[in-house]
């Protein structure tokens, strides 16, 4: 194929797909550009279907290169290793705007890889990556029912802004991704600052507006170089095993939806496959495929039925209600913040842990951000849905909805300067049964409050399920559980706070959605997250006012950054002479902020005074809290700050006439003193005297 570039204009930037000049061997490949950001997308299909599976295997890869950012990779290998969490990310990104768009029944393995060659912090390399995704399957001979097209949406000084550049993005209140077809919206992630819904809206379309133009410039692509679509084997189920399924299956299958309980319920349609596949007893494996998905299918046409013709979901709810609601808070004694929030079935409990600012997570990849003081973690052990199974590490789906739950809280944790904490948040699903990630969304928020970390709002989150019928009606469901997932078209998850929304993914498993599903859908998880706000506020209504004494107190102070290189000393002899004494933490920034976690107030606060002395000019009537090194006969020697010492007259030791230095002081108590004197040659003469009756004196007061 002869090389060709296909040119648009996207945002006021030039958007660009070289064809078929890289390559040459995938059956789609394309060199997207955006500005000076490079992303080389290819598709490939394996020759035959998967044997022996009812699954689509799609697996898309998304490749950071660090000499896209000018970067070598650190560590002793110097070159990449596994992806990391944004790289995962960004794959998920990819692939869920892609996957309803191929066939149902194409078990061909299918290969999506998008490798990062060049990043313009102005255009991110993850939503280029999902146009050249839609290219390279659309120009391909894959079956796919593209093209997509996808656009970042930022929110600046109250203008919605298509593809924002880095410094539009640093104060956008909203960062949302939308990818969709000609006519409908494919797939939503989304972070904002309390957004309304109205906003979130008008961005969604607006975004839209944009989408419809890519896409037609997509296939304009097409038409002239696309492939034509293979030919591959369908599975259709023939009309005997459909009939033989539906005969001994159906009743059963109707009456079993309908058990409230998911453990009695799972438990009989269990039996009843059971008894299904009995009845085939002897046929080959790949009839038992064609049985098993005659039995899904049957299933999923009686639940859905049942919803949209009967009104009746399978726990008897309506469809804008809730499942019952627990909550607890501080069931763990040791740690420094826990919750479990339960929902029906579905069961999170989530742990807050406070650190240090030396225990901020730092980042080595293409993204402009270096490092990160709140972390949210989240674990799917297979003893949530119980199951027998290894654990392994965590997974693309642990990773995505840890940073939805993260994204969700971001915007209401308070600045370093009002709480100096790095912050890691852990959930842990202990029973699923849909919607486990809003589920750590409202754990995580009670866990911080029980922490006492003063968060600017809580934060609660609701999924949003659909059900569409052949005449374009739709019904939404509130808080879905697990049936109504899978058998379901939508997984809309919205998380926010009584002001707006802070995060959004949508998952779909239809051929989009439009304007008034997703209107309809936005205000119906308001009214239900309003709801669980409610309820959350009557487990704690506000953030404890003090810490764990297991957690570590910060002290904070700053100095003239001239005399960070005298609080460090040399060769570190200074900081470590203080650690050492004080039994704390110390971090250090350039800007002269200094940090100290310390295990109580008294050693924190040593730590401070003697930075603080090193780091300001001694001036006659300042205070010190000091150490005795010595005692003589006319006095004692204090250490004020490491380094320096004064003298305490026997004098200026008590308000009454001392015989001995020994009757108030000996070495190594802690003293508060003032200084009184400094000589020509910089020594200081101290007053524990006049201290005490500063001190005193404000006591009385």
């Amino acid at each position: 194929m002869e090389s060709k570039i296909y040119k648009m204009e996207l945002a006021g930037r030039e958007l660009s797909f070289e064809i078929g000049k890289y390559a040459l061997l995938a059956n789609g490949a394309v060199l997207a550009r955006y500005g000076d950001t490079a992303v080389l997308v290819t598709a490939c299909a394996s020759e035959k279907p998967r044997e022996g599976i009812n699954f689509f295997p799609l697996t898309v890869d998304y490749e950071e290169r660090l000499y896209s950012v000018g970067k070598i990779p650190g560590g002793f290998i110097k070159r990449e290793g596994k992806p990391s969490e944004k790289a995962i990310l960004s794959a998920r990104l990819i692939d869920r705007p892609i996957r309803p768009l191929f066939p149902k029944d194409f078990y061909h393995d299918v290969s999506v890889i998008a490798t990062v060659l060049s990043v313009d912090p102005d255009n991110p390399p993850d939503v280029l990556a999902m146009l050249g995704s839609s290219v390279a399957l659309s120009i391909s001979d894959i079956p796919f029912e593209g093209p997509t097209g996808s656009v970042l949406v930022g929110y600046v000084d109250d203008k919605i802004v298509i593809n924002p550049t880095a410094k539009e993005r640093e104060v956008s209140k909203l960062h949302l991704v939308v990818s969709g077809t000609k006519d409908r919206v494919m797939m939503i992630e989304a972070g904002a600052k309390e957004v309304s819904e109205d906003i979130m809206l008008e961005a969604i379309m607006r975004a839209q507006e944009e989408i419809k133009k890519i896409v037609e410039f997509i296939e304009g692509i097409v038409r002239e170089v696309g492939k034509p679509k293979m030919e591959y084997q369908k599975r259709i189920v023939p009309e005997d095993i459909k009939q033989k399924v539906r005969e001994i299956a159906y009743d059963k299958v109707y009456q079993y939806v309908q058990i409230p309980d998911k453990i009695e319920r799972d438990k009989k349609l269990d039996e009843l496959k059971e008894e299904v596949f009995k009845a085939f007893e002897g046929e080959t494996e790949e009839t038992l495929l064609l049985v098993d998905d005659a039995l899904y299918s049957l299933e999923k046409e009686i639940v859905r039925k049942m919803i949209a013709e009967e009104g009746k979901r399978p726990d008897g709810r309506k469809f804008d209600e809730i499942r019952p609601l627990y909550a607890e808070i501080g069931i763990l004694p040791r740690t420094h913040g826990s919750a479990l929030f339960k929902r029906g079935y579905t069961q999170v409990l989530t742990v807050a842990t406070l650190g240090t600012k030396g225990e901020m997570q730092f980042l080595d990849g293409l993204e402009e951000e270096e490092a990160k003081r709140y972390m949210h973690h989240y674990n799917f052990p297979p003893f949530s849905t119980g199951e027998s199974k290894p654990v392994r590490g965590p997974g693309r789906r642990e990773i995505g909805h840890g940073a939805l739950a993260e994204r969700a809280l971001e915007p209401v944790i308070p600045s370093e300067d009002e709480f100096p904490y790095t912050i890691r948040l852990v959930s842990e699903v202990l029973t699923s049964n849909g919607s486990t990630s809003q589920a750590s969304v409202c754990g995580s928020t009670l866990a911080l409050m029980d922490a006492g970390v003063p968060i600017k709002a809580p934060v609660a989150g609701i999924s949003i399920g659909l059900i569409t019928k052949d005449d374009g009606s739709f019904i939404l469901l509130t808080d879905i559980q697990g049936i109504e997932d899978f058998f379901g078209d939508m997984d809309f998850k919205v998380a926010g706070t009584r002001e707006g929304i802070t995060a959004i993914q949508l998952d779909i498993k239809i051929h989009g959605l439009t304007k008034e599903i997703i209107e309809k859908a936005l205000y119906q998880a308001r009214e239900a997250r309003l709801k669980i706000l409610d309820f959350m506020q009557t487990v704690i209504d506000k953030p404890r006012s003090e810490l764990s004494p297991y957690a570590p107190k910060i002290f904070k102070t700053t100095v003239d950054p001239e005399k960070i290189r005298d609080i460090i000393g040399p060769g570190g002899k200074m900081i470590n002479k203080i650690i050492a004494e004080t039994n704390v933490k110390i971090d250090i920034e350039p800007d002269g902020r200094i940090f100290v976690a310390a295990p109580d107030d008294i050693s924190g606060n040593r730590a401070i005074s003697m930075i603080e002395g090193i780091g300001r000019e001694i001036e006659v009537g300042q205070f010190f809290l000091g150490k005795v090194t010595r005692t003589a006969s006319y006095g004692a020697f204090v250490e004020i700050y490491p380094g320096k010492e004064g003298l305490v007259h026997i004098s200026q030791l008590d308000e009454r006439r001392l015989k001995s230095v020994d009757e108030v002081v000996k070495v190594g108590d802690l003293v508060l003193v003032k200084v009184i004197g400094i000589d020509k040659l910089g020594r200081l003469s101290l007053s524990r005297k006049e201290a005490l009756n500063v001190t005193y004196s404000r006591k009385a007061k």
